[in-house]
């Protein structure tokens, strides 16, 4: 991965020499994407979310960087970075926007891992490059209108043919599902009933009987891309099938590693948001003395600074942990359910410390506000994050 040797105009929340823990790869990795944000990112990101619009002009420079699964080998095309400079990725793409951070999460998390893991030889050789230089789009096809904390009740099936396969059924809330080339479907092949029957197929989006349709009235990730993806009699060969696939287990490994990029990206949007609202207090004048000066608004900042300061601390421990193997999902549910939770409070108090100014586009407390609604619910809602965490701790199943 090429390093900038230009300097961020965003200096980072580092009360307690964060830094001091990280390598100098790491730093150079997350400085590098910082400067990238501030410099592409940043100045366009109001217009798009407004505009209902994904900046696309993004996508060369992604991938330029190396920010399509950054975290695999570099024998594919990737960076072969480990997975705290993979996460300090996250957090920078989406102190510039939550729906920046799901693209590049989604291309590498939840199409390129599943590809890497559950994929044939071939299929890695073949797409893996291809969506490590942006030239390829993916997508993940798992959440259906009735199956969204229940994805194992999916309904959509894959019936073996003598060709083939042929897919039918819907998928919903799908990111970059109208401007992906290749679709990562999961579907089972078997009785709907059982998870088990549960398989993931490479699926290109110009398949005959795949459609994809944008999901309008969005008042969250207005800059991201988001559809339904509508499978009727969809036609794939043999080899569109992965063949390390098979069962729930197969879905939710992916989920896993995209949650682990939630919770460092949670991150960036509460800097974005602390960072913001620490300039404005200094900035805006009030009965003849900065805000900055008022009792009540330094303790509205120490408390934000507070909670992403542990955040930060608790991350890179988890990140540690997948560098080491011993990661377990439950610990990415404690990690993300926290951050974004964390980061909505965040964005929240930071929208309420600008006063009106806060509802303007040009400031970006609330899109990040907005935003953060989503990534409460998506990748496993906050509730959901609870019961795995509750059955973790005690040995008892609530759902």
């Amino acid at each position: 991965m090429a390093t900038a040797a230009a300097t961020s105009t965003f200096t980072g929340v580092d009360f307690l020499n964060f830094d001091s823990l990280l390598s100098e790869e790491e730093r150079a990795v997350r400085d590098t994407v910082r400067t990238w944000v501030d410099e592409n990112l940043v100045p366009v990101i109001g217009d798009a979310y407004v505009e209902g619009k994904f900046p696309k002009q993004l996508i060369p420079g992604m991938a330029e960087l190396g920010l399509y699964g950054a975290n695999l080998p570099e024998e594919y095309g990737c960076a072969g970075l480990n997975n705290v400079a993979y996460g300090l990725i996250m957090q920078e793409l989406e102190r510039g926007d939550s729906g920046i951070r799901s693209f590049a999460s989604v291309q590498g998390g939840l199409v390129m891992y599943p590809i890497f893991a559950l994929g044939s030889d071939e299929q890695k050789k073949k797409w893996l490059p291809l969506l490590a230089s942006g030239q390829e789009i993916g997508c993940f096809g798992l959440t259906e209108p009735d199956y969204g904390s229940n994805p194992g009740g999916m309904i959509t099936t894959a019936r073996e043919t003598a060709d083939g396969w042929v897919l039918n059924g819907v998928k919903m809330w799908i990111t970059n599902g109208s401007q992906a080339t290749v679709s990562i479907i999961w579907a089972k092949t078997g009785d709907v009933k059982d998870p088990k029957s549960i398989r993931g197929f490479i699926v290109p989006t110009d398949a005959r009987g795949y459609a994809a349709r944008d999901q309008k009235g969005k008042l969250s990730l207005r800059a991201s891309d988001t559809s339904e993806i509508h499978l009727e009699d969809c036609v794939v060969p043999r080899d569109a099938l992965l063949p390390g696939s098979g069962g729930i287990k197969s879905p939710l490994m992916c989920l896993t590693q995209a949650r682990y990029g939630i919770a460092w990206g949670a991150i960036g949007a509460a800097m974005a948001c602390y960072d913001e609202a620490l300039r404005y207090a200094g900035q805006r004048v009030m009965f003849d003395r900065p805000i900055a000066a008022t009792q009540i608004q330094q303790v509205r900042l120490v408390d934000m600074l507070t909670e992403i300061t542990k955040a930060q601390f608790m991350t890179l421990q988890l990140g540690r942990l997948k560098d080491a193997g011993t990661m377990t999902p439950d610990q990415v549910s404690l990690c993300k359910r926290n951050n974004v939770d964390m980061a909505t409070d965040v964005a929240r108090e930071a929208r309420r410390l600008l006063g009106a100014n806060g509802i303007l586009a040009e400031y970006h407390s609330m899109r990040h506000m907005a935003n953060l609604e989503s990534v409460y619910t998506y990748e496993g809602t906050h509730d959901m994050h609870s019961l795995i965490v509750g059955q973790s701790i005690t040995g008892h199943p609530a759902f």
